[in-house]
């Protein structure tokens, strides 16, 4: 009954106490909140600390049970295992807790966009070394010979290394496309089967794609490496916007080229999704079967961007031509007969005779 009521105490206790270091912790994190500085550790270690106090509770209410006394030395080497499993976890949170907060500074201070997939890269390969440490350590603690151990892993690593190679080869690939700067969080990118989208993940396995449809689109990315990818972000976000106009062979060239240029300088102008600074450009392209081929080309600020001032330069510069009386050419196929000559009437009349 003692040991009962004892063990029933520490929990309660270990409970009380959690709440406690949890409610200073969250004070703490206010505070320094709202005098500007980091909350990346604190925040980081408020799950370790209340999983240790929870462990360590349990363990000290198994050690007071006095029916458990032939446990002990196991309790206290589970113990110690717990406070490495713990400090693994706790260590891997602080390391990208700081990797996240040493990114929001650069955000704030780069004038260039900062690219999200090569911290993500960094943190889960920080992350998993740490836990892997972890491991040979526990292993260690429990008698585990670490050196043989390693061996046997060595030997075993290549044929699970076989097993999983597309995995594997999939996670090299990926690293791949980040370290080449293939494509980030973000970019707006078009492989060579058609797939396009804006990246919204680059995994271990795969990368995430969301279409302009708003589905999410998952390709390997082993296919990602080795494919022709068209990235609208790089080197910046602004790209051009060019349409063709045929316009007819009667039409007055020049006074055409003066209202396209109004039309795409207005449009400069008045759109905010144009870039202004880019000077507007119109000339003909070629002599088409039905016309002279006309191109506008503008600047549109970025991929979602270039679809609006498209549209809105097809509609101007088709209201503009109307008014203009600017008549645009259509396809027309032009069939010549040629008359038969004297001779050739001739020729046709003996065939006629002799023939059957």
């Amino acid at each position: 009954m003692i040991d009962v009521i004892r063990t029933t105490g520490i929990l309660i206790s270990a409970i009380l106490i959690v709440w406690f270091v949890d409610y200073i912790l969250r004070r703490i994190n206010h505070r320094i909140t709202t005098e500007g500085t980091t909350t990346a550790v604190t925040n980081s270690l408020v799950r370790p600390i209340e999983i240790l106090i929870l462990c360590e509770s349990i363990i000290l209410a198994l050690t007071s049970i006095s029916s458990l006394d032939s446990w002990r030395p196991w309790l206290d080497k589970a113990n110690i295992g717990i406070v490495i499993v713990v400090a693994s976890y706790g260590f891997a949170r602080i390391v990208g807790s700081l990797l996240d907060w040493q990114l929001s500074k650069i955000r704030e201070t780069s004038k260039k966009p900062v690219d999200l997939s090569v911290v993500m890269l960094l943190r889960r390969i920080a992350q998993a070394t740490i836990y892997a440490i972890g491991l040979l350590v526990l292993l260690d603690h429990f008698g585990f010979s670490i050196g043989p151990l390693a061996a046997s892993l060595g030997i075993g690593g290549v044929a699970f290394a076989l097993a999983l190679q597309p995995t594997l080869g999939n996670f090299f690939a990926g690293t791949q496309v980040i370290s080449d700067r293939v494509a980030r969080v973000g970019d707006f990118i078009e492989i060579d089967d058609n797939t396009h989208g804006y990246v919204t993940d680059i995994g271990w396995r795969s990368t995430k794609i969301r279409s302009p449809d708003n589905n999410i689109v998952v390709i390997p990315n082993s296919l990602l490496a080795n494919s022709k990818v068209i990235n609208f972000n790089l080197p910046s976000t602004a790209l051009v916007v060019s349409i063709t106009y045929s316009m007819s062979y009667d039409s007055d060239l020049n006074r055409v080229k003066e209202v396209a240029l109004e039309v795409a300088n207005d449009i400069v102008a008045t759109m905010d999704e144009a870039v202004s600074t880019f000077e507007p450009w119109v000339g003909f392209e070629n002599f088409g079967d039905s016309g002279i081929v006309l191109r506008i080309a503008v600047q549109a600020k970025d991929r979602l961007s270039s679809l609006n001032l498209k549209s809105e330069l097809i509609v101007r510069l088709h209201r503009r031509f109307q008014r203009e009386n600017i008549t645009a050419s259509y396809p027309v196929t032009t069939t010549y007969l040629k008359q038969p000559t004297e001779s050739t009437k001739d020729n046709v009349k003996k065939e006629n005779v002799l023939g059957p």
